[in-house]
């Protein structure tokens, strides 16, 4: 077993088993976990005896239930608040941890059960074959905590179909397995009872990793019904305009077609409360994702997340991020003070800036992912 408690690992067969333990959590990612998985993940990718790594997170009542609920933001409002350098830290080595879940050069199996949110993407997205359950409750959230959707999410959500990655980008909304699997996010849908037995199996003996694959593949159920899809042909008309303003005046229009009107009341109500700023930042960061390699894409996002704590002159005032964590989960009063108040008094030039690398190529923090 691995020395840290809240990432537990072992070999058993020929696969690798890692379980996040961090339940009263939700498994959110601390800086240390996210070391312990790169040191895993690293050595058993170097491992011929292991040819598959199979992960998941434990609930508050046992195994599954739970797989992770995204980064530690109480950690990231401490240390943006407190200028500590563990900040960079953290978004380095998790970004680097993202990479890495996509080249493992063997089979890596997620087994997303429960919720599966922010960070939780980011170690799973990566997946060769990620599961999905009846109890997934799947989200991008960040727009609601004046962020955006990191750890890759401009490469993963942009090659949803249509602009089903800028609806899930800005809008945040959860999602089920239905939804998952019409949008490209997940592989194979396996009822939450038999999830213990397939687990358990796959420390039997394999031939090879194709061996392994085949054998998951072979657990898959039917798939459950795509509540969103419903929904697809306006959310590829309005999500795919040219700039948030525009997305929003179309939404709150009012010429709809039959059973349109509602779900665009609903999303238009859900965009007014996330950060205008992060909005415009978010469709940029999409728009831009669907061009990059994964590399690219997690250095922008690099730049995008420092200029998210330090790019105002007073970042612990003005830093949307840091005001928009304090309203969820420091003060709880839900009431985010976003800087400008409205959709419509975005400055672009601010948008722009966001887009602006602080450190020269060479320099990147992120300059060796390939």
């Amino acid at each position: 077993m691995s020395d840290c408690p809240e990432i537990l690992a072992e070999v058993r067969g020929k696969t690798g088993f890692i379980t996040l333990n961090r339940p009263k959590a939700l498994n959110a990612l601390s800086l240390g976990m996210v070391r312990e998985l790169a040191r895993v993940l690293q050595a058993w990718r170097d491992d011929p005896a292991v040819l598959a790594i199979a992960i998941r997170g434990n609930g508050r009542e046992g195994p599954f239930g739970a797989f992770c609920a995204g980064g530690d933001i109480r950690f990231l409002h401490r240390a943006g608040c407190d200028g500590n350098p563990q900040l960079e830290d953290f978004f380095t080595e998790e970004y680097q941890l993202n990479h890495l879940t996509h080249h493992l050069g063997k089979p890596y199996i997620a087994f997303m059960d429960g919720i599966v949110m922010g960070g939780g993407m980011g170690i799973s997205q990566g997946a060769d074959l990620r599961i999905v359950t009846e109890r997934t409750k799947m989200a991008m959230p960040e727009t609601g905590i004046g962020l955006f959707p990191d750890v890759g999410g401009g490469y993963f959500l942009s090659r949803a179909p249509g602009h089903v990655g800028e609806y899930l980008a800005l809008v945040g909304n959860v999602i089920g397995a239905g939804d998952a699997l019409a949008f490209g996010l997940a592989d194979g849908f396996v009822p939450a009872e038999r999830l213990a037995a397939l687990w358990d199996g796959l420390a039997g003996e394999f031939a090879n990793s194709q061996a392994v694959s085949d054998y998951v593949r072979q657990q898959f159920a039917a798939a459950p019904e795509s509540p969103a899809s419903a929904q697809r042909e306006a959310i590829d008309r309005i999500f795919g305009l040219g700039s948030v303003k525009a997305i929003i005046e179309a939404l709150e229009g009012g010429a709809h077609a039959d059973g349109e009107a509602a779900w665009a009341a609903e999303t238009a109500q859900t965009l007014r409360k996330r950060s205008p700023l992060m909005l415009h930042v978010v469709l940029e960061q999409i728009r831009r994702g669907r061009q990059l390699s994964l590399a690219e894409d997690l250095r922008m996002e690099r730049d995008l997340v420092r200029h998210c704590f330090y790019l105002r002159d007073e970042r612990q005032k003005n830093s949307e991020t840091i005001e928009g964590i304090r309203a969820l989960a420091v003060d709880k009063d839900h009431q985010p003070q976003w800087k400008p108040a409205r959709i419509e008094e975005v400055d672009e030039r601010e948008v722009a800036a966001f887009f602006d690398s602080p450190w020269p190529a060479a320099a990147h923090p992120l300059a060796a992912l390939d």
